[in-house]
């Protein structure tokens, strides 16, 4: 495991859909360096099965975002449908598309439909909600039961897929009891709720383990913060054991219990040691932080290499939102959607929600030569804000060029409005240069966009731990 780096987890890849090749190469899980036990006998199913096939490479590349497209054709080789090349019903599906005979076939098995507007959209990236949509259409499922997720409720649109897809042994949630539906969805996590779908000996449970006498006589010592991108829970105190769960960046976890260098603890139903290093301290005030994502609206900000820095920053700061308040700290947002509130207004909205700190969140523009992160704050000073504003620009510049892996353009004294006007400690942190290629390619990517919400959640994190 290690800390604030990329997963470990190099999954599966979805039979050769990229840039439409048609690779057949026999592969074995087993053979592959890097994919973890747990998922060998799923994926070594799918490969006999033909639904999954290799690369020349003998990668799996499977922490890649999964498209609608790759998405049909993987169900499409599931199911046994004829995926022979043919026009569609849908206008931006053409004939020599390579999933054009799996998506047609699945328009006929009933198993998808497309947008109400006739499109398909097949290189849009899928969501866990459209997944859950697929799949429970796929296997054709009707049984649902008493299922409970913090972030689905029974008022929501994607509610009955996922109860479906939970009842039915294919999914049982992230840890800490979320669903995540708008997150996007890896080939590593759809091929498992594909082998899922096929074979029930991969059935997984949302049920809680019953307590043992011993668990039910612990007490909880204290609450911690998960500070790894994917942290493994082990049967033991130690390596040797075998893995029984995973905990995500910003999890928070109840310790029962030191042994050594490992801590047993539980979050949600995930119950098990895990190493003392990848935990922090979770902050015990009624913390309430604003994320302020720049501009918005009739603003577009920087635009360059195919991106708009509005739409960048929003994608990134509802990432970081969720990280927040796994982590227990609360969240204010000056805005959620594609509107601009004024730079005054966005502090107003900060002062008048309680929130104690301002956090804006921007991409950079320059030369194309230009390229890092770096993190602004204000100062005339030494006062007590000022000097929280310098801590708090410090906590989440030094884990953005980590996690982000670019240059480090250091924390620097800028008097820009949001943070100069603002009588909270307040900072604007920019994630990179969207006119530099390499930063550019970088934010055009989820893992990249992740990496960037986990590291201002986390240093916002390290921030009120530094209060505390």
């Amino acid at each position: 495991m290690f800390k604030k780096v990329s997963s470990l987890i190099i999954g599966v890849c979805l039979l050769s859909v990229i840039l439409g090749s048609t690779y057949d190469i026999k592969v074995f899980a087993s053979s592959v360096e890097g994919i973890p036990t747990e998922y060998e006998s799923e994926i070594t199913y799918l490969t006999d099965q033909s639904i999954i096939k290799g690369f020349p490479d003998g990668n799996f590349h499977g922490k890649d975002e999964v498209t609608r497209e790759q998405a049909a054709t993987m169900v499409g080789r599931a199911l046994g449908l004829d995926g022979k090349e043919r026009d569609t019903k849908f206008p931006d599906v053409s004939e020599e598309s390579f999933a054009s005979g799996f998506i047609q076939s699945a328009v006929e098995a009933g198993v998808i439909k497309g947008y109400p507007d006739g499109t398909y959209q097949p290189k849009s990236i899928m969501t866990r909600g459209e997944m859950a949509y697929l799949i429970s259409n796929a296997f054709k499922l009707k049984e649902t039961g008493d299922v409970s997720y913090h972030d689905v409720d029974e008022e929501s649109a994607v509610y009955q897929p996922v109860n479906l897809l939970t009842t039915a042994g294919i999914t049982e949630g992230t840890p800490g009891g979320y669903f995540m539906p708008e997150k996007t969805i890896t080939r590593t996590e759809f091929s498992l709720f594909v082998a899922r779908g096929l074979n029930s000996d991969f059935k997984v449970s949302q049920e809680e383990e019953e307590e043992g006498p011993e668990e039910e006589k612990l007490e909880v010592l204290s609450e911690k913060v998960v500070d790894a991108d994917f942290l493994n829970v082990r049967q033991g105190p130690g390596t040797k054991h075998k893995v029984v769960g995973k905990l995500m960046t910003g999890e928070t976890v109840s310790v029962y219990k030191e042994e050594g260098d490992w801590r047993y603890i539980q979050a949600g139903n995930v119950k098990g040691y895990v190493h003392s290093y990848y935990l922090l301290d979770k902050p015990e005030g009624d913390w309430k932080i604003a994320i302020d994502p720049g501009h918005g609206g009739n603003d577009p900000g920087a635009s360059a290499n195919g991106l708009i820095e509005k739409n960048v920053v929003l994608d990134v700061s509802l990432k970081a939102r969720e990280y927040i308040e796994n982590a227990g700290v609360n969240v204010v947002m000056t805005r959620q959607t594609d509107w601009y509130p004024s730079l005054d207004g966005r502090v107003a909205i900060a002062t008048k929600n309680d929130a104690d700190a301002f956090v804006s969140v921007h991409a950079n523009a320059f030369v194309s030569s230009a390229t890092g992160v770096e993190t602004f704050y204000y100062a005339a000073g030494l006062s007590d804000r000022e000097y929280a504003s310098v801590k708090l620009a410090t906590f989440i510049n030094e884990r953005l060029y980590k996690e982000m892996d670019m240059g480090n353009r250091g924390v620097k004294n800028v008097g820009y409005r949001v943070v100069k006007h603002n009588p909270l400690p307040a900072v604007l942190t920019e994630i990179g240069f969207l006119t530099n290629d390499e930063d550019s390619s970088k934010l055009k990517t989820d893992k990249y966009r992740e990496a960037a919400a986990r590291a201002i959640a986390m240093g916002i994190v390290d921030y009120y731990n530094w209060k505390e």
